[in-house]
């Protein structure tokens, strides 16, 4: 083992590792969770699993997340539900992540704001806005950006009150600008990447970027070639990305949200069965 490859693992080794968004199947079946076991032998401490987003029903969120959350507890010699810091803790020192779950859009709750504390209960800790196409929330990244709505200041509200974290990844820029000044909690940009870097509709601006960090939130960094640059998902890319971004906000403003899919069939099905209605063509190479 080279002596770089030994630092890295010690350095995991004494580190909470975070991955702020992981893309598992979107069916009720069980052929993909053991995965999860990459996580472990990885040294990841706790992981985000995607449940969701906009162009799905809002219940099958609900089929989704009783399918996972069952998942976990049937194996509990392995993996925790990351229901509060002190979960988070003792399955660190016994070397099992600790799993929670986000949703990606406004759509999932149903213009029922009732839902969110329900979604939060579910161990929901954090939701965009909106998914790249306008909703009643606010505006998406390749939409005519209509700002954030009055709806969504009451969701956000709400949100803040349960603790459920505002992100702002996929939504426009005016949206995502004008959540950061109105919310009275941190918000994030969970996975997404630079757009000085390289110019992609999902990538966010420098301002953006600032304003997340101002609200004291994390900007996490996904690895996903066509947002990197030239559809290459490459460390050289990444390292690029991040060193920009630290640059620009610091290091206590930057994180991971990996994006890793574990069917990448099942993704590159949907943008081929979405496009141009959620995916642009010109933006549709494998875009999630």
């Amino acid at each position: 083992m080279s002596q770089d490859l030994s630092r890295s693992k010690a350095l995991i080794a004494e580190s909470l590792l975070w991955d702020n968004h992981g893309c598992m199947p979107l069916r009720v079946e069980d052929a993909f969770l053991p995965q999860l076991e990459r996580y472990r032998q990885a040294g990841v401490s706790i992981a985000s699993l995607n449940v969701g987003f906009d162009q799905f029903e809002w219940h099958h969120m609900f089929r989704i997340i009783a399918h996972f959350r069952g998942w976990i507890e049937r194996h509990p010699e392995h993996y925790v539900l990351a229901d509060s810091v002190k979960a988070i803790e003792d399955a660190r020192c016994t070397n099992k992540p600790a799993v929670f779950f986000d949703i990606e859009g406004g759509c999932a709750i149903d213009d029922k704001i009732s839902l969110i504390p329900t979604y939060y209960e579910l161990d929901v800790r954090w939701m965009l806005l909106a998914y790249n196409n306008n909703n009643r929330v606010g505006g998406g990244c390749h939409d005519e950006d209509c700002g954030l709505t009055a709806v969504g200041k009451q969701v956000l509200d709400e949100m803040g009150r349960v603790g459920m974290v505002a992100c702002c990844s996929l939504v426009g820029p005016r949206t995502a600008l004008e959540t950061m000044e109105y919310s009275a909690k941190p918000v994030i940009l969970s996975h997404t990447n630079t757009r000085v870097m390289w110019d992609h509709p999902r990538n966010v601006r420098d301002e953006e970027m600032k304003a997340c960090a101002a609200t004291r939130g994390v900007l996490g960094l996904n690895g996903i070639g066509i947002f990197l640059g030239n559809n290459e998902a490459t460390a050289r890319g990444y390292v690029e990305h991040l060193d920009y971004a630290v640059q620009l906000i610091g290091p206590d403003h930057v994180g991971m949200g990996l994006h890793y899919v574990f069917d990448m069939q099942e993704l590159d099905d949907y943008v081929g069965d979405n496009t141009p209605s959620c995916f642009p063509p010109s933006t549709a190479i494998r875009a999630a």
